[in-house]
């Protein structure tokens, strides 16, 4: 009964949706033995060996998708296919795999304390950067900025954090520089950021040359030549989430004197 009172995935999709909505997918359904759970089979359109993913502000109900956050909705079509709810929001929630910004604030013995913008602090072993043993020790102090990634993070258990991938190396975490401006964004524009070939980010390319990190968990570092060219950088990122492409681009020629 509960899958009639629900709406097709695809019709909403561009859409606000409210917690609590039901979205159905384009899929067939096939009940297991128990009658308990449902497979879900994909459509002979879609890839044989995709996987239908859901995104955040959505979780599996047994006739579909279940809204959990308000927000517009969102579709990748590429390989099984993707749904989430692109919201404002700005309260983090650790996820194994997150790559974030955290701020060191404590040293106790052999773990830092982090800050990463959740309901409670990550913890950092000193043995977690790329060359460290017991004798070669990071060089950390309190109020350093940290780009690691989640090795731990459930309701259950201290979110822990790394500075190195699988193999050892850091792949660009560790101890971010002291220069630059450090600033907090909405969890939907660093989704947006983080798109392959994300066109705010080539068109900012071509005003400066700037450096810059991006947090999952809505914060962002970058520093440029100047403290101007920094601010000027940090003001349109903060001002994408509320600017359309053609006013951004209108923004943009104006600082290239275009």
């Amino acid at each position: 009964m509960a899958a009639e009172r629900g709406t097709a995935a695809e019709a909403l999709v561009g859409q606000v949706v409210l917690p609590g909505d039901l979205l159905l997918l384009p899929a067939h359904y096939n009940e297991d033995a128990e009658g308990e759970r449902l497979r879900l089979r994909l459509s002979a359109g879609a890839a044989p060996q995709g996987r239908l993913l859901c995104g955040p502000g959505l979780r599996r109900s047994g006739a579909g998708l279940l809204v959990t956050k308000c927000g517009l909705l969102r579709h990748r079509p590429a390989g099984g296919g993707a749904y989430w709810v692109d919201s404002q929001q700005k309260r983090y929630v650790p996820v194994k795999g997150d790559h974030v910004i955290g701020i060191v604030t404590a040293k106790a013995g052999d773990v830092f304390r982090l800050d990463v913008g959740g309901s409670e602090p990550a913890s950092l072993s000193y043995l977690a950067f790329e060359g460290a043993t017991k004798r070669n020790r990071p060089n950390v102090q309190v109020g350093d900025l940290i780009y690691g990634q989640f090795v731990v993070a459930n309701k259950d258990m201290e979110p822990e954090m790394v500075c190195i991938d699988s193999s050892g190396k850091s792949s660009g975490m560790g101890i971010i520089g002291q220069d630059g401006f450090l600033f907090k964004v909405s969890l939907g524009l660093i989704r947006k950021l983080l798109a392959p070939k994300c066109e705010i980010i080539q068109e900012l390319s071509q005003l400066y040359p700037f450096e810059l990190v991006l947090g999952m968990n809505g914060r962002i570092w970058v520093k440029a030549k100047t403290v101007q060219q920094t601010l000027i950088i940090v003001n349109i990122l903060e001002a994408c989430e509320y600017m359309t492409a053609e006013q951004r681009k209108q923004a943009l020629a104006k600082l290239s004197g275009n």
